[in-house]
């Protein structure tokens, strides 16, 4: 992840410099999108990252640029963009039944979304394979040559183990599957991050004295100098002393709690199970089973997962579970401090084995 920070530091000057312009240009008050621009700067950082001249940015991007902060011409990233926005719109439940339970139906007789889906996925899958098919292409090159590959963006590592003599024939993965690795990183690693900046923005808009307080903990440590002009050590030390203030690390927990950019998971049990619960059964007709801890799920249920729920619960967080208080990660109740989560004792990026 510290691989990351200078080509962070870098688009985040340039969303500024974009927004600056914007502001001039306009001669009056502006309305700014900021989850579309701040969206289109976390595609750049995904794809950017190992671009050369950044090779030292070992396992980060895939070697391509977007230049989405500059315009919206690319075609991968309108395709991405088409894709979410699909998948985020609010469908019909009948059909979001049928897609779950009956996914060959939606073949059969596709919709808007499934028509934009596959549009958008034939895309990816053809720039996706042209990325493929040009690293295969240096790959071999370079063994042609007996020179070692250099390329440390994720893609390029991923392949070229992929065809290390060391790895054994039953590891090798096709390139279908990193063609759903490209797509997985891309779908969920950008919008999320752009999804939890932007409901942090937010909530720091109508909270303004927590604004006020975070931003003279930004200002204690700011530079003296403009950030476009630090080297890239200078921006390390300085991410090293942003990553340690107190405050700006307790804002960052309380709104990913409070607005999980990811509100719900499904998951499919692949074995019969015995789930235990906390506290009696609550059964559908609302009646309690007092007798019973514990829930029966068969295999092939689906489970869903709700984040939102768990990280929202009062009886977890307190009477104030809905209200953005980021000093609450001073002093957590005993019984928060005591549920698991790979961040922050939430659910916000899951938890559990992979």
């Amino acid at each position: 992840m510290r691989a990351l920070v200078p080509i962070v530091f870098r688009k985040g000057g340039q969303l500024n410099a974009r927004w600056s312009d914007m502001v001039a240009q306009s001669g009056e008050n502006l309305r700014v999108d900021v989850g579309h621009w701040v969206s289109r700067a976390t595609f750049d950082v995904i794809g950017s990252a190992g671009k050369s001249g950044h090779c030292h940015l070992n396992g980060t991007g895939f070697n391509y640029e977007f230049n989405a902060i500059k315009d919206e011409t690319n075609e991968l990233f309108c395709a991405y963009k088409e894709m979410f926005e699909v998948a985020i719109s609010q469908g019909s439940v009948l059909r979001t039944i049928f897609n779950i339970y009956f996914p060959f139906l939606s073949r059969l007789f596709p919709d808007k979304f499934m028509r934009t889906m596959e549009r958008s996925q034939k895309t990816i899958h053809q720039v996706a394979s042209r990325l493929i098919q040009e690293n295969n292409r240096k790959i071999q090159e370079a063994e042609k040559n007996g020179l070692p590959f250099l390329g440390k963006d994720v893609l390029s590592l991923l392949m070229k183990s992929n065809v290390s003599t060391d790895l054994p024939p039953e590891y090798r993965i096709s390139d279908e599957d990193i063609l759903h690795n490209i797509n997985t990183i891309m779908f969920a690693g950008s919008d999320t991050s752009s999804l939890g900046l932007t409901w942090t923005l937010l909530l720091l808009a109508q909270h303004p004295e927590i604004q006020t307080r975070l931003r003279e903990e930004l200002l204690s440590i700011a530079p003296s100098s403009d950030l476009t002009s630090l080297t890239e050590d200078e921006i390390h030390s300085l991410y090293d002393n942003v990553a340690n203030l107190p405050f700006l690390d307790n804002v960052c927990r309380e709104s990913l709690r409070l607005v999980s950019p990811i509100h719900s998971s499904l998951r499919v049990a692949t074995q019969d199970d015995e789930v235990p619960t906390s506290y009696p059964v609550h059964r559908r007709d609302g009646t309690i089973d007092e007798g019973r801890r514990s829930v029966t799920v068969p295999k092939g249920s689906f489970v869903h997962v709700a984040v939102e729920g768990f990280n929202l619960d009062k009886g977890i967080w307190g009477e104030d579970a809905w209200e953005f208080n980021p000093d609450r990660w001073d002093n957590l109740p005993e019984t928060a401090a005591q549920q698991p989560g790979l961040y922050s004792n939430t659910l916000t990026f899951s938890a559990g084995p992979r």
